[in-house]
């Protein structure tokens, strides 16, 4: 997701064996919030430069205003555990961390290292009512509000309209729908799909879970049992098989060899996230669609492009939406006012910045104000969107695609989040088990039934780790 998403290859036993000796030693004499001194460190994970530029722009503001003193540190993604590992052992954590996805904020609230009085205050002070309800949910244990959601994205299936129309194939919001597409447009150097089968990274478990989902294959069940065995699962790892092995491009697809077949015209379906969104439309020179017709006019593939929200399976009640929300989170060793004033402040009079850095992939999860109540969707829908052009997010796709987006969030679904088991859903980011099996199987290596059946079992070997 250009990409947005990648996660330590560390081991989770590591992660969690290491986050507990913090909490036994170096945390051990700085466990409560911080001294009231009006000075907090923030870590973003939006740590590109243009967007730490933005970021800082927003900072000065909330300074000037209110006398706080902000050091702002950029932290890459991928090496969160290692630092979180690092700073909770030496006392050093920082008051507030930005951008930070569901896995990881269950992985510090596992270990102790959050403090959930905060979030809670700050939504109460903002108005639960202004908040997407569905965000608020992912983003707690329960009751108890792990983080203040900020913006999501969305994993979507976008298809080729011009070449489905030739063949009069319907869209491909189904499995038998894309599966029967895929077979169709499979040839002469094109192939019916592109999607991830990378085992070193998490874009291929987003891939995969976006369809599992779609088929009501569960991570675990309501007994909190693994449940990756289940029939319909089994269906998930036939279905993703053919799509990606029988009609998808030979070799290892990874977030950037599917996005580069897609863009060539080599492919008619791909597995994506709306971070795609911008580049599909020319706006990103280092990433521009590349397909023939795509020569003379860079935005033609955007216009001859559909987009499919929520896929269903043939075991599903219903469709699935997959995506992922990124929250503001404070450490237990948080200063307590003056982190929740920054939060309040990023996501009140610093949200439309904060947001607007890429709208494509920063779906507003706070829809406006009491006083104004659509407020910032309507500021997130005329945002420009681009790299190296920059357009108004509403002059580039159709209000139709905006208003799925929005509502993409309100009806997204996610292993193990809801259940509470969110831990394991961190400690599979870090372990990759998906990944590795999705690997095997498209290679040739093993079945599907055999890539459920280790799957299975590795999740399993995991969450008992986790106990």
């Amino acid at each position: 997701m250009h990409t947005r998403s990648r996660r330590s290859k560390m081991t989770a036993v590591g992660i969690s064996a290491a986050l507990g000796l913090g909490l036994l030693t170096g945390c051990a004499s700085s466990t409560g919030p911080g001294k009231p001194d009006r000075e907090i460190t923030v870590w973003s994970q939006e740590n590109l430069p243009d967007r730490m530029a933005v970021t800082q722009k927003v900072v000065n503001g909330f300074e000037r205003k209110t006398g706080i003193k902000v050091h702002l540190v950029g932290v890459d993604e991928g090496q969160m555990p290692q630092l979180i590992m690092s700073a909770a052992a030496s006392g050093t954590l920082p008051d507030v961390i930005g951008a930070a996805p569901m896995g990881q904020v269950w992985q510090m609230y596992s270990n102790g290292l959050l403090n959930t009085s905060i979030p809670q205050q700050i939504v109460s002070e903002l108005g639960p009512g202004t908040f997407n309800a569905n965000a608020l949910r992912l983003t707690a244990d329960g009751k108890t509000a792990l983080g203040v959601p900020s913006d999501a994205w969305l994993q979507l299936l976008l298809y080729r309209k011009d070449e489905f129309d030739a063949k009069h194939l319907p869209v491909p919001d189904t499995y038998a729908n894309a599966v029967d597409a895929a077979k169709a447009l499979t040839g002469r150097g094109n192939y019916g799909m592109a999607a991830a089968t990378d085992p070193n990274d998490a874009f291929t478990s987003q891939s995969f879970e976006s369809t599992a989902l779609a088929n009501d294959c569960q991570l675990v069940n309501d007994r909190h049992q693994v449940a990756l065995d289940s029939p319909q699962c089994a269906e998930t790892f036939r279905a993703y098989d053919a799509l990606a092995r029988l009609y998808g491009a030979p070799g290892t697809q990874t977030v950037d060899s599917t996005r580069a077949t897609y863009f060539a015209g080599q492919s008619s379906q791909i597995i994506w996230s709306t971070f795609l969104l911008d580049e599909l439309a020319g706006l990103r020179s280092d990433a521009l669609p590349s397909c023939p017709q795509c020569h003379k006019d860079h935005a033609w593939l955007a216009a001859h492009t559909g987009i499919v929200t929520a896929m269903k399976g043939p075991d599903a009640a219903q469709p699935a939406q997959f995506g992922e929300v990124t929250s503001w989170v404070t450490t237990k060793t948080a200063e307590t006012a003056a982190s929740r004033e920054f939060i309040e402040y990023m996501m009140g009079p610093g949200y439309k910045a904060w947001i607007g850095m890429a709208p494509e992939g920063k779906i507003p999860v706070r829809d406006g104000t009491a006083a104004s109540p659509q407020e910032y969707i309507d500021a997130w829908r005329h945002a420009d969107i681009g790299v190296d052009t920059r357009k108004p997010f509403d002059q580039v796709y159709p209000k139709s695609l905006l208003d799925q987006l929005v509502a993409g969030v309100s009806n997204m679904r996610r292993w193990g989040i809801t259940q509470g088991e969110g831990a394991l859903v961190g400690a599979t980011n870090g372990e990759l088990p998906v990944p590795k099996a999705i690997s095997a199987m498209t290679s040739g290596q093993i079945s599907p039934a055999d890539a459920a059946s280790e799957t299975q079992d590795d999740v399993a070997a995991l969450k008992k780790s986790l106990q």
